[in-house]
């Protein structure tokens, strides 16, 4: 279920949801310099994380992992990136969004049992 297509594509558009919070919120939060560094820099610092630290292998993925984790970090590191993204729009008082964004991720996660399941068996 985890590496569905349907499920894969929702994943996606829920990463890019996530960068967009993070970035607008670093855009709206500061000025100046700042709301450069912040608003562009942070989303590119998570994408880097992101596909930078996987597990080898991970259907869900191309399979391949510029530096290998086990499966429980992988988990630990989506859920930051995904916990960033609904603080941020939280901070922005965009409270609805927060709250269905998380839902959506929980959902997600939930439906994805076979490959959290199968990340937790990764101890690299």
């Amino acid at each position: 279920m985890g590496s569905h297509p349907v499920n894969l594509m929702i994943r996606f558009l829920l990463e890019l949801i996530a960068l967009v919070s993070v970035g607008l919120w670093g855009w709206k939060s500061y000025e100046g310099i700042l709301q450069y560094v912040l608003g562009l820099g942070l989303p590119i610092l998570m994408t880097i994380v992101w596909g930078t630290f996987a597990v080898p292998d991970d259907p869900s993925r191309s399979g391949k992992a510029p530096i290998p984790v086990p499966g429980l970090i992988r988990l630990i590191i989506e859920f930051i990136f995904f916990a960033l993204a609904v603080w941020a729009l939280f901070d922005l008082e965009y409270t609805r969004l927060s709250y269905t964004l998380g839902g959506i991720v929980l959902i997600h996660y939930l439906v994805s049992y076979d490959r959290v399941r199968w990340l937790l068996s990764q101890k690299n």
